[in-house]
């Protein structure tokens, strides 16, 4: 791996003989160059000629796209054993994170929006440059309902503080629409982009069966409301169809996993205009190894049994119109190696433009950066990767990304350069 930042003097870059996907369009162009100057993109096209002085870049005919999001990352869990992370020393936690987000970059992902945990510590050091990582959108911790899906807490613990309450390092439990309103102000006071909060329950944990609601109506909307109020959402865990249908009822803007989503409830998140994030990866690891990973067995029936469904609630929503986002959802370094297999596993349901368009300019969308991030056009941010392959026709370039995406620009700095 290469870690580089020449853009040239003249602060302009200028890729030329690539085949050119823009993050929109159902076709690439070929023989096409991208002109960068400074942090945004200034033309790009098969027509496009530039004569002045810049730093070149001979793409030879390799595929040239926009940077990846993730949309549903965890950079502070470094294993699945979340009981230990939230016993684990901060600094410990931090080095983890920071191998966790730099990893991500080397595998051309140039944007992550993080699922619960992720805060404003490594907000500023990426800012700062002390993480070698991509663009970093955040919630902070996640929150739960005491003793629901994000309660980490083993079933009959006696509690840490001896005060009933539960603040880990992925999540916190909150009770009461006084409290929600409280712990939503203290995350965008500290930062955040976004809320996270728990719909349904989950495989991972055992407090809470996969199909009970979380929180109240009251408490959701309050949620919602704070988060309007900072031209911000919520983003909401939930596998059900029934929590589904409340997301949409309660003005939740994301519904993460939506496992369990049957094609009338597709089309009532098409006509709201909301968007799913489907997480296939989570769910194909965490059966294949829920013991090595050291969950409950609980966890490897319920997940199994979501596994069933999940390529059929996703095929749903793509039939309804709903824009899909797309996240992996791991946990680990180890794991997360293999984070660009989410890409693949999309692709059984949705035509690999499609998977690259949830994986690029529909993440953008969601992460509210439309037209900046995730596309190739004038104007926009420059993040962009050069892949060996051709992934619109096969996604299985992206399994060993960290190999086959060649380089890596991000706002308009090469952050990775692997052509030699």
């Amino acid at each position: 791996m290469n870690t580089v930042s020449d853009t040239g003097e003249t602060g302009v870059t200028l890729f030329h003989n690539a085949r050119l996907w823009d993050g929109v369009s159902d076709e690439a162009v070929e023989n096409a160059s991208v002109v960068v100057e400074g942090t945004r993109i200034r033309e790009a096209g098969a027509d496009v000629t530039y004569t002045g002085e810049a730093h070149r870049i001979d793409c030879d005919g390799l595929f040239l796209m926009p940077g990846l999001i993730d949309a549903h990352y965890h950079a502070n869990t470094p294993s699945y054993d979340f009981y230990g992370t939230d016993r684990m020393h901060p600094a410990l936690l931090a080095s983890h994170a920071m191998r966790l987000l730099t990893g991500a970059l080397d595998r051309g992902y140039t944007t992550i929006r993080d699922a619960g945990g992720g805060d404003i510590g490594l907000a500023q050091s990426l800012d700062a440059g002390l993480i070698d990582g991509p663009r970093f959108f955040y919630p902070g911790k996640a929150l739960t309902q005491t003793g629901g899906h994000g309660d980490m807490r083993r079933r009959g613990e006696s509690d840490l503080c001896g005060c009933g309450e539960y603040s880990g390092v992925i999540c916190e439990a909150v009770d009461g629409p006084h409290e929600m309103r409280k712990a939503v102000r203290q995350r965008f006071r500290q930062g955040a982009t976004q809320i996270k909060i728990f719909v349904s329950g989950g495989v991972s944990t055992e407090l809470a069966p996969l199909e009970m609601p979380h929180f109240t109506d009251a408490e959701i909307l309050v949620a919602v409301e704070e988060a309007a109020r900072r031209g911000s959402y919520v983003m909401a865990h939930c596998h059900t169809d029934a929590g589904a249908r409340r997301c949409l009822e309660l003005g939740v803007r994301t519904i993460e996993h939506g496992s369990l989503i049957e094609p009338e409830t597709a089309a009532f998140i098409a006509e709201a205009g909301a968007y799913v994030v489907p997480t296939l990866s989570a769910g194909e690891l965490i059966a294949e190894n829920a013991e090595a990973l050291g969950l409950p067995a609980s966890a490897t029936d319920k997940v199994r049994d979501v596994n069933k469904r999940t390529l059929y609630a996703i095929e749903a929503c793509a039939t309804a119109g709903v824009k899909l986002g797309l996240g992996c959802d791991l946990h680990g370094d180890i794991f997360l190696q293999t984070q660009g297999r989410e890409l693949l596993l999309r692709g059984q349901v949705q035509r690999p433009v499609d998977v690259l368009r949830s994986a690029t300019s529909i993440n953008a969308e969601i992460v509210q950066r439309a037209g900046e991030l995730g596309q190739i056009t004038p104007g926009a941010l420059a993040d962009l990767i050069m892949v060996e392959g051709d992934p619109l026709s096969d996604l299985s370039v992206f399994v060993n990304s960290a190999t086959t995406v060649r380089l890596v620009m991000l706002d308009g700095k090469l952050r990775r350069d692997r052509r030699n």
